[in-house]
């Protein structure tokens, strides 16, 4: 299997078994250990099958029971549309603006990116900038007191802190990769595996980002945002 794409190949080998009878309408598939070690592969590519196979309507996964088969088909897609005709066609395929990014390729590309930048701000932050960061952590605060689902002051803290960076590519592209929370494939797995104490952990490794940023601390703000994006994906991998 292709390392790239190995969540492609697990949904694809799943339908085909529904389609042939494997598994009927109703059944539970094998739990996600059982999966992975069947097909030599991790248990992330195995939980993003398992999301995108829910995502196209064709199993249920109902947290603490396990998955079930509801469809033998897959709904139809939308497909997206709206490449630049300009680009050669021998890089096209490569280049493609609708690729699906898995959530946790999007969240693994976020620890390359933003550690380094959390260490770039606390090293050339303004103090206008580090105001921005202090009131989108303050707003944070609130949308957890508030019990908000849409938690915009935790992704406008990652945002702030990226234009503190001084960096404006480093910048475009993690705003891209937030982008990619809004996406069906992020949001489902998003809603399945975030515990309830999960904005209180966050909203608390914010705080110790802030606090290294603000002292100018960059190798302290460089391993506190580490520390934080390893947290979220071991949350959203370990939960079942």
């Amino acid at each position: 299997m292709q390392q790239n794409r190995i969540y492609q190949t697990i949904f694809n080998k799943i339908q085909e078994d529904i389609k042939a009878g494997v598994y009927k309408i109703g059944d539970k598939l094998p739990p996600e250990r059982d999966l992975a070690l069947q097909l030599g592969v991790s248990r992330t590519s195995v939980r993003e099958a398992m999301i995108a196979l829910e995502v196209n309507g064709i199993v249920e996964v109902k947290l603490g029971s396990g998955v079930y088969v509801i469809n033998d088909h897959q709904d139809a897609a939308n497909p997206q549309t709206g490449f630049n005709t300009s680009i050669h066609p021998s890089l096209l395929p490569h280049l493609q603006e609708d690729a699906v990014i898995t959530p946790f390729e999007i969240l693994e590309a976020r620890l390359m990116v933003e550690p380094y930048l959390a260490e770039l701000a606390a090293k050339n932050r303004s103090e206008e900038q580090l105001e921005d960061i202090k009131e989108a952590f303050l707003m944070n605060v609130r949308d957890n007191l508030e019990h908000s689902t849409e938690h915009i002051g935790d992704r406008l803290f990652h945002i702030r802190i990226a234009e503190a960076s001084q960096n404006n590519a480093c910048t475009f592209f993690l705003n891209f990769l937030l982008s990619k929370h809004y996406t069906d494939f992020f949001s489902r797995m998003r809603s399945l595996y975030t515990p309830e104490d999960m904005p209180l952990r966050s909203q608390l490794e914010h705080q110790e980002i802030m606090t290294a940023i603000q002292a100018q601390d960059a190798q302290a703000a460089h391993d506190a945002m580490k520390n934080h994006l390893q947290n979220v994906i071991s949350i959203f991998l370990e939960r079942a």
